[in-house]
């Protein structure tokens, strides 16, 4: 089991601190993945298990670490618990990195724990920039991103021979107007169950167009896990109609085709199929 929590208001790695002296302690950067501990990378466990202090984020790294325990893995370090719920951040960017750096400066060996890759969408450069400016030596510990994970688990490949051949990720927080492409270049939005409806009407009138396929996986490798299958003009809907929540990761493109989720006749080359038809009989997991 790991250690005590309480809120906060190993194996040699490259080091990317600045030249000369740096602080006694150390901070890992280590990417959690999706929140199975399988996907756990063996240089993050050993990290991990040589670690003073953990600090952990809700989404991913509290699954991993709750993963590690139920087999038996014993952490012996304290968890300080950082996490953030949707529209809330009961711990500001700032004084997580103030909390790293104090930390690392009493000497300890601290494993800033995010869910998914540090690097991506997970804040990871402030937080080494933060550490690095303080002299502290921080190594880094790359993590199995949802983004490419949770639509592998519904059986959607972001590239596929003669489907598509690039992808891009982004939050439904950016600016995704200017996402370029057509169907064949796929899109994966990361935190974009709130704004679904306008996301999806803003790529409807691209080059996409509005039967573009579209996949939501919620909870992936978690309790809740599912999947719903539509198109730019109806995921909407019938996510409203399903009760989708957060988390989850959004697929755009014909690659959603693929997945054994997609009913029969959106898989097929006839786009007037309209899911919202058979709403109640859409894929689960």
């Amino acid at each position: 089991m790991s250690g005590p929590v309480r809120r906060a208001d190993a194996t040699p790695g490259e080091a990317v601190g600045p030249a000369g002296p740096v602080a006694s302690g150390v901070v890992w950067l280590v990417g959690a993945g999706p929140g199975d501990a399988g996907l756990l990378t063996l240089r993050g466990l050993r990290a991990l298990e040589s670690a003073d202090v953990i600090v952990a984020d809700r989404l991913g790294a509290r699954g991993v670490l709750d993963g590690l325990a139920a087999e038996g893995v014993r952490l012996e370090a304290e968890v300080i618990d950082v996490g953030k719920l949707p529209g809330h951040h009961a711990v500001p960017q700032d004084a997580i990195n103030a909390l790293l750096v104090r930390e690392a400066l009493a000497g300890r060996t601290v494993v800033r724990l995010k869910g998914g890759d540090p690097y991506v969408f997970g804040r990871g450069g402030e937080e080494l920039f933060a550490c690095r400016e303080a002299g502290i030596d921080v190594r880094v510990v790359p993590g199995v991103t949802s983004a490419v994970s949770v639509p592998a688990l519904a059986g959607i490949p972001l590239t596929h021979r003669g489907v598509a051949t690039s992808f891009t990720v982004a939050t439904a927080h950016d600016q995704i107007a200017s996402l370029s492409g057509g169907r064949d270049h796929t899109v994966v939005l990361l935190m974009g169950v709130g704004t679904l409806a306008n996301s999806a009407l803003t790529l409807a009138r691209g080059a996409r167009g509005a039967d573009c396929p579209v996949a939501i996986v919620e909870d992936g490798f978690g309790a809740r896990q599912r999947v719903t299958v539509g198109t730019l003009a109806t995921i909407a809907a019938q996510a409203a109609e399903r009760g989708v929540r957060s988390p989850a990761v959004v697929v755009v493109g014909d690659v959603v085709r693929l997945s054994p989720y997609a009913p029969a006749a959106l898989a097929s080359l006839d786009l007037t199929f309209d899911p919202l038809t058979i709403v109640g009989k859409a894929p689960s997991q």
